[in-house]
């Protein structure tokens, strides 16, 4: 776990900074320079690309990694990688070719709700080509084992760029209709950065020749395309059937409530960055042992981190509002059942890491299917129903649904489970210190309570996790801490 920790931690200090610069253009800036409909229109833009990228990315950033070290031949190694990255461009032309030819009828039928997204229907096809061509350009620094600056492009550069184009929108110096014109932009230079720091850590060798066992590589790649798009679906389907079924600026108000939730998913992201390749090579070596003590290291320690920030979130949630506008307050219930559904994927673990680089991945992909298909269902029933909270209650039976099935079926299918006595013991835990300071405010200012709710919150919940070694792993960073800090 050596490697793991050490670039977990800057992984997780580079996304952290990324998350601190996102919270302050969602909670801030977007909600105070941009008018709350326009708002809804960018998020509604980039949900739908996330849906679209795993398309067309055509599964290689996943297929990348999971065949790379199987090639032992360098030339066969050299075809692979030429073969990987122009594997997209299949599927890449004819969606591109298709959209011009059907424009008319694809924006008549989006903007049926809300036709303030008539201008930017397109920029979807630009968002989703430069999302997945980032992808498959992080998945061979993935491979070369150095994923650092790839997640900082990921999680801090657009974040900083668009922070500069709202500021930009708020002094006059941008228009609106500008501002979302230039955010396709930022994400497309972001894959160009990522192209060029992809060839400088490693400049590819090229042989165009079909790489040995691509039929294979062509299957898997069918498959987590599959896999990917019923991620995308579990995660932004929601928003863009808001967009289908309420006014835009539901979407808004939605998005500042999920990413105030999604903060718990930060370390799983982090951890996965490097985990998902060393998952992959304990497979390839057929090493279970070592890969069922990275399930269950995985596990516990994403539980605590992921426990500890959804107390802080829930704990703080009502002072947290009273910083946003009025109109943005109605999404508490949203972030509850985010934070947990979020919470539920890193009790998980590495989970999905071991589903599609083992040999039973394409099984568990129909269940995808079939839950993907729940998703969209659900969200029909419930939006109309409940508006934004109907969308997140879709969302956490989804999510609940298809983490459920992952588990069990890495249990019946590896012999594997995630859980021990301090999964128990550190839920307990949770439920305790949600208890405990549920009901205790301070009567200053909201950013004064956040502060010191949270610094109560920590001593406690930190203190009882390295009392009672909950975490092998986070007790030794506790210990080289000290040993730094000590005179």
């Amino acid at each position: 776990m050596g490697i793991v920790v050490n670039q977990t931690f800057k992984n997780t200090v580079v996304t952290y900074i990324g998350f601190a610069i996102g919270a302050l253009n969602t909670l801030f800036l977007y909600t105070n320079f941009l008018k709350d409909d326009y708002y809804g229109v960018v998020a509604y833009l980039l949900s739908a690309s996330n849906i679209m990228m795993p398309i067309l990315a055509f599964g290689v950033q996943n297929a990348l990694i999971k065949f790379y070290t199987s090639y032992k031949d360098k030339n066969e190694q050299s075809a692979f990688t030429a073969f990987m990255l122009l594997l997209p461009l299949v599927i890449i032309v004819p969606v591109g070719i298709l959209g011009a030819v059907s424009y008319d009828w694809i924006v008549s039928y989006l903007t049926q709700k809300n036709e303030i997204l008539q201008p930017y229907v397109w920029t979807i096809y630009v968002l989703a080509f430069s999302m997945a061509y980032f992808e498959v350009f992080y998945a061979w620094a993935k491979v070369n084992m150095k994923s650092v600056y790839g997640n900082f492009l990921k999680e801090v550069y657009h974040r900083v760029v668009v922070m500069v184009l709202l500021f930009m929108v708020f002094f006059n110096i941008l228009s609106v209709q500008g501002f979302i014109y230039s955010m396709m932009g930022v994400y497309f230079s972001r894959m160009l950065l990522m192209l060029i720091s992809a060839y400088l850590l490693k400049k590819p060798v090229f042989i165009f020749k079909l790489p040995a066992n691509y039929g294979n590589v062509l299957k898997y790649s069918f498959l987590i395309i599959l896999a990917g798009s019923i991620a995308a679906v579990l995660l932004d389907i929601d928003k863009v059937m808001l967009g289908m079924f309420k006014e835009i600026e539901n979407i808004a108000y939605y998005n500042v409530a999920v990413f105030i939730a999604v903060v718990i998913a930060v370390p799983a992201r982090s951890m996965h960055q490097i985990v998902y390749p060393i998952t992959s090579s304990l497979l390839n070596g057929r090493n279970f042992k070592e890969l069922d003590v990275l399930y269950k290291k995985s596990s516990i320690n994403l539980f605590i981190i992921g426990g500890f920030i959804f107390l802080l979130i829930l704990l703080n949630i009502n002072e947290m509002y009273k910083l946003l506008p009025s109109e943005y307050s109605g999404g508490v219930t949203v972030v509850f059942l985010i934070s947990l559904a979020k919470l539920f994927d890193n009790l998980i673990g590495n989970n999905n890491a071991i589903i599609f680089n083992s040999d039973y991945y394409r099984m568990v992909l129909f269940f995808g299917v079939f839950l993907a298909f729940i998703t969209v269902l659900l969200n029909m029933i419930f939006i109309p129903l409940w508006g934004i909270n109907g969308a997140a209650f879709a969302t956490f039976l989804a999510f609940s649904i298809y983490n459920g099935v992952k588990l069990y079926f890495v249990k019946v299918k590896l012999e594997m489970q995630p859980f021990t006595i301090k999964t128990f013991k550190t839920a307990m835990l949770i439920i305790i210190t949600l208890a405990i300071f549920y009901y205790w405010d301070f009567n200053f200012n909201p950013i004064i309570n956040i502060v010191l709710k949270s610094a109560l919150i920590g001593i406690f919940f930190g203190g009882m996790i390295y009392k009672l070694k909950l975490s092998e792993d986070i007790n030794s960073l506790i210990h080289k801490y000290i040993k730094i800090k000590s005179p």
